[in-house]
């Protein structure tokens, strides 16, 4: 018998909870052995619950409990959460966490000491809630060179696009809306502000090179500024507006960025709705592949806990997932990447578009029927040091959007 202790009984250690009470057959088949929760850690009672006689309130009680072989850390935050999986790897007992600030702040230092003590530390459902992306990139993909990751790495921001898009929805409405739904916080900034998807694409930057890429480095932009103008002139061009966290491989750095982008019909993204996340890979041998599925959620996080619990059971003596070191890779300056711009612009067309072109090139005009005192344009491709050098010439530009 395994027994395990989960650190944190909230929305998502009840999953897991529920996820092993209800799959308990199929889980100990895949195992080869029973796995039993032995402690529930938490400040809280839970009378009449199934963890009831489980709660524990003193993590010293299980740390030292040699029977302990799992500790599932579901806690979320850096503190206590780092402590105890720092400690819990110390005392040789594997882990498995969804806690996605944890594992991009202290992820090399935890997966070097689990290397070390040949144990786990897994984190599947840090990123993706329960799609399976971190053992993919680890392991079934590592005869590829990424060339590039792509994802829609939120839930709560492309359910607010999908309202403000589909419904005509300005940004205020729907992100009320959202929290009555319990998909945003009451302080959302994590999510609209795009941190939540920043250190989800840290997380997966620093699989694929091996260094840490941290997550302060990547330039990060939310939806806040999204208006249902920025919506409407995306519908006259066929696009839909997606937070996207990206990171591209250019030469021997990596260039990360997290900020809303118009998608084309075209591209896999286009059509991810609602509070779904997907993640676009393209490898150089591979080609190009997605990853969908439920990016968040109680039964969906604690389904990829879960999965790593099995792994670390079948797997005691061994160390599975691919570390990157301490070492922090350089990014390529934002300034330096190159890409498309969606620009509006206040004023008449007639008289701006002959100076906006001698600046920028040949642009794109976009005009939307009620908008008389304003259009906008689409540049050709160029870098975003020489977007901003020019953009600052023109003080008629009111907004700015990345073209993928």
């Amino acid at each position: 018998m395994i027994k395990i202790a989960v650190l944190g009984y909230g929305t998502v250690g009840s999953g897991v909870v529920e996820v092993i009470q209800t799959n308990q057959k199929v889980i100990n088949e895949r195992v080869g052995e029973e796995l039993d929760i032995k402690y529930v850690l938490d400040l809280r009672e839970f009378p009449g619950t199934p963890v009831e006689k489980l709660i524990v309130h003193d993590f010293e009680q299980i740390v030292n409990d040699e029977e302990v072989k799992i500790v599932v850390e579901v806690m979320g935050g850096i503190e206590p959460a780092y402590t105890f999986v720092k400690r819990s790897l110390l005392a040789g007992k594997s882990v498995a966490t969804s806690n996605k600030a944890l594992v991009a702040k202290h992820g090399a230092e935890l997966l070097a000491i689990a290397k070390e003590k040949n144990i786990n530390f897994l984190y599947e459902a840090s990123v993706g809630g329960g799609i399976p992306i971190i053992r993919p990139l680890a392991a079934a993909l590592t005869g590829d060179v990424i060339e590039e990751i792509t994802g829609i790495l939120n839930g709560t921001t492309n359910y607010m696009m999908t309202k403000m898009y589909n419904e005509n929805a300005d940004y205020d409405a729907v992100l009320k809306e959202a929290q009555a739904r319990g998909y945003a916080e009451r302080d959302p900034s994590a999510d609209v502000e795009g941190h939540d998807a920043c250190r989800k694409i840290a997380i997966l930057s620093s699989i694929i090179s091996g260094k840490l890429v941290d997550f302060e480095d990547i330039y990060t932009e939310g939806i806040t500024k999204i208006s249902l103008d920025d919506i409407n002139y995306a519908k006259a061009m066929g696009m839909k507006i997606k937070l996207l966290a990206s990171c591209n491989r250019s030469g021997d750095k990596l260039c990360a960025i997290v900020a809303p982008h118009l998608v084309a019909k075209e591209h896999p993204l286009y059509n991810i709705e609602d509070v779904f996340n997907a993640i676009f890979v393209k490898g150089n041998m591979l080609g190009d592949s997605m990853f969908y599925g439920s990016g968040a959620g109680k039964l969906p996080t604690a389904s990829a806990v879960v999965g790593d619990i099995v792994e670390a059971a079948k797997n005691p003596n061994r160390s599975m997932m691919a570390t990157w070191t301490s070492e922090k890779l350089e990014l390529e300056e934002k300034a330096d990447t190159t890409k498309r711009f969606f620009v509006r612009v206040k004023g008449n067309e007639t008289e701006l578009k002959d100076a906006l072109e001698v600046a920028f090139g040949t642009i794109e005009v976009v005009k939307l029927e009620d908008k008389n005192d304003e259009f906008g344009f689409v540049t050709e491709v160029m870098s975003e040091g020489a977007y901003e050098a020019i953009a600052a010439g023109f003080p008629q530009i009111c907004h700015m959007i990345r073209v993928k």
